[in-house]
């Protein structure tokens, strides 16, 4: 497999969330105390974007900060990523526990415990990823499995050949 998957860019995945999960999205990034040097570069574009000091926008409240972030016109792919982390990771601890389960990962409330994984085989994530589909909306499954890619393709690579990865992505959201 190949260093960039072949599913959408996380910002392609972020700008077709549904107003909502996007909304959630950007709540868990700026409460997300690992996600420094995306913050700082979310802050840089929405200071540019409203030509505003970065301390002043560092300084706003969380619901302004959100919504300024919403409003930037395009975010960086690394932005997009932790984006997407952290919205799984406030909003889809289930999901991600009950794939781990399938899998036979330990974790902890969805968090891998093994900094060290190997690639699981194909069979176990092809029916780990039967299971998901029969108990999640196939867009949330297919969103994770995007993430996952674009988080550790290495690891997860045997996902891009899924059924579940494209089966229904996010519709695009008109602006």
């Amino acid at each position: 497999m190949s260093d960039t998957p072949a599913t959408p860019r996380p910002s392609h995945l972020f700008k077709r969330l549904p107003p909502d999960r996007r909304l959630r999205a950007a709540e868990a990034f700026w409460q997300d105390e690992n996600a420094g040097v995306e913050q700082a570069d979310a802050t840089a574009a929405i200071a540019q974007r409203i030509r505003f000091r970065l301390k002043s926008v560092h300084a706003m409240p969380l619901d302004k900060k959100v919504r300024q972030l919403l409003a930037l016109p395009a975010v960086s792919e690394a932005v997009a990523v932790r984006l997407l982390v952290a919205y799984h990771l406030d909003h889809q601890r289930a999901m991600m526990g009950r794939f781990l389960d399938a899998l036979g990962i330990a974790h902890e409330n969805g968090l891998i415990a093994d900094e060290n994984l190997t690639a699981p085989p194909a069979d176990r994530l092809r029916a780990a990823a039967e299971t998901l589909a029969s108990s999640f909306p196939a867009d949330e499954v297919s969103l994770y499995f995007s993430t996952l890619l674009w988080q550790d393709s290495e690891t997860w690579g045997g996902l891009a050949d899924l059924p579940q990865l494209s089966e229904s992505s996010p519709a695009p959201q008109r602006s």
